[in-house]
């Protein structure tokens, strides 16, 4: 997919994100790109914090013609604290919406979140040591090794700038140990 098609796909969603009032930061591969390395990938996913009406307003901004959406999954995923995914219809492209879980972790996490432009466009991100931890959640839960290669790769690039205090307390409270082991022995550092 062309630069051009993605700048406009991240437009739209985040523009139907900020109508409906939707706390959002970017997380997952792309945000690992902003901090590390990039890699293909066919989805965007952002962390949301929402209410059911917010959840309504933002399905109206993903109109039938342009968004296959499904209210109730959506819905579903918010009562849930889980996950739902758009696809868009014009670029194939998959957005996972994952709703922000209640632990202090998580609300921290999008505490945290910073505003950069992406392609362009004006977005809140998680921060790098964000990325970090949910990556590692992620091969915690029997992702492939590419969750472990993301974050050797924003240690490869931001390694002196993380915040190692903020990193060691999550580290141990969320039992990624071996985890961040294994990302700092493929980072070589």
């Amino acid at each position: 997919m062309g630069a051009m098609s993605l700048t406009d796909l991240f437009q739209r969603i985040i523009t139907a994100l900020d109508r409906s009032g939707i706390s959002y930061m970017l997380t997952g591969s792309f945000a690992s790109a902003v901090y590390g390395k990039s890699r293909s990938t066919n989805d965007i996913d952002f962390v949301i914090s929402a209410t059911p009406d917010q959840m309504k307003t933002l399905h109206r901004y993903l109109p039938p013609e342009d968004y296959y959406s499904d209210l109730e999954s959506a819905l579903v995923a918010l009562n849930s604290h889980s996950m739902f995914n758009v696809l868009d219809m014009k670029t194939g492209m998959k957005i996972d919406f994952i709703v922000r879980k209640p632990d202090p972790y998580s609300r921290q996490a999008l505490e945290r979140r910073t505003a950069v432009s992406i392609h362009g466009v004006r977005t809140f991100v998680s921060t790098a040591e964000d990325v970090v931890l949910s990556k590692l959640g992620w091969a915690k839960m029997g992702e492939s090794v590419r969750q472990i290669q993301d974050v050797a790769g924003i240690l490869q690039v931001q390694s002196a700038s993380l915040d190692h205090e903020y990193l060691n307390h999550w580290l141990g409270e969320l039992g990624l140990e071996s985890q961040w082991q294994a990302a700092l022995q493929m980072s070589g550092i």
